[in-house]
């Protein structure tokens, strides 16, 4: 395969995978910048907004509007940094650890319905290719 051919493939094969976290969502009704910000907040915990954007890769005003969401559907929270009161930290409420844990595990069954098409072998050879290109095009 030509490296045109190994792009379009790359990006079809992102493209499914995405509408399959997309459908995993669907319970929740979270846009799949909600979903990843809760999971970014499961897994990092308390963060300032603008350390979420970093995280989401998005710009810190979007990282706002974000957790305004997060907040009216109860998910997250604004608390004061205690290092620093003039800035403020986004927190997830008991809910949202509830929810976050939920997305999780329906992100993980969806991944491995996806993958599972390919053997074990396959699984880490795919793995360890996809770990060298993050980390070397990082």
């Amino acid at each position: 395969m030509d490296d045109e051919g190994l792009l379009e493939t790359f990006f079809a094969v992102s493209r499914r995978l995405r509408q399959r976290t997309r459908q995993a969502l669907e319970p929740w009704e979270l846009s799949p910048s909600v979903g990843r910000a809760i999971s970014v907040l499961l897994r990092h915990g308390d963060l300032r907004p603008s350390v979420l954007a970093e995280h989401l890769r998005i710009a810190p005003r979007s990282a706002t509007e974000v957790v305004d969401d997060l907040q009216g559907r109860g998910i997250a929270e604004r608390h004061p940094d205690p290092g620093d009161r003039r800035a403020v930290l986004v927190t997830l409420t008991d809910e949202g650890l509830l929810i976050a844990r939920a997305i999780e595990a329906a992100r993980r069954e969806a991944g491995a319905r996806f993958f599972a098409t390919l053997s074990p072998t396959d699984r880490r050879e795919l793995g360890r290719l996809l770990q060298t290109l993050r980390d070397e095009n990082g």
